[in-house]
């Protein structure tokens, strides 16, 4: 297992947290510290209030990830290097290489700064928030970023698992900007179940072009990477099912039976 650090990295690019894993696993470690000793910290302390800092990091977090939204469709569009049904990570020496490192290490990188969700919770004593869905999310995504980008290289399959979820995020990161307006909060509180149900959505597109990918008889794109993405998508779609059975179906089943 440890071998794998020990292997070469397929683009060796030298960016900041794509190349030695120490620095994900200092941060991942920290979170993860936080996480637990944090919640201890708040117990009988106050809970911050972090509205305008929330208002700031949520319009931060739109506009990055319409950006990256809009600049992953565009590369997709007009330079025309990748075909759907086969996505093969592009040479080193392809004219438009830089643009795909740029695009997936804005992604890579903005998995750690998608941390600060928690922190802000941990922060604010939300810790209902703090769900075996929320951790399991916030520590895969960082940690498999940076196996694959070692591994498999910047680019490729994973563009439209980016792109997917970049989409979603500018969604959900909307709602969070709008409820957090005390003027607006209860006229958007309808699309939180449709955030969820957006979410799952999105995981079963990532399964299912995962899927179409492997039959393709003659794709030879990185096996490694679609069976991430494929495992990725049927975890998460269980977890945010399951979430969204406890948090929506059965507390209205529960209110009916009170109203009879």
């Amino acid at each position: 297992m440890l071998d794998i650090f020990n292997r070469p990295h397929v683009d060796p690019s030298g960016l900041f947290l794509a190349t030695s894993p120490w620095p994900m696993v200092a941060i991942v470690s920290s979170y993860l510290i936080f996480v637990l000793k944090g919640r201890k910290f708040m117990e009988k302390r106050k809970a911050f209030d972090l509205r305008s800092v929330l208002k700031v990091y949520n319009l931060i977090q739109i506009l990055y990830n319409a950006s990256l939204f809009v600049t992953v469709v565009s590369y997709l569009i007009v330079f025309r290097n990748y075909n759907l049904r086969c996505m093969r990570v592009v040479p080193l020496d392809h004219p438009h290489k830089n643009m795909d490192r740029m695009i997936c290490y804005a992604y890579y990188v903005n998995k750690y700064i998608d941390m600060l969700d928690t922190v802000f919770i941990v922060l604010r004593k939300n810790n209902k928030q703090i769900t075996l869905l929320h951790l399991v999310h916030h520590l895969y995504m960082p940690i498999t970023g940076y196996f694959i980008i070692r591994l498999v290289g910047f680019g490729g399959h994973l563009l439209v698992t980016g792109v997917l979820n970049v989409f979603v995020h500018v969604i959900m990161y909307s709602y969070y900007y709008a409820a957090a307006q005390s003027s607006t909060k209860n006229k958007v509180i309808w699309w939180k179940p449709y955030i969820t149900i957006l979410q799952m959505v999105q995981f079963v597109l990532i399964c299912g072009h995962s899927v179409w990918t492997l039959m393709q008889p003659k794709c030879d794109t990185s096996r490694p990477m679609i069976y991430a993405a494929f495992f990725m998508s049927i975890v998460m779609f269980s977890m945010f099912t399951n979430f969204y059975i406890h948090a929506y179906t059965l507390p209205e089943k529960t209110k009916a039976v009170k109203s009879d």
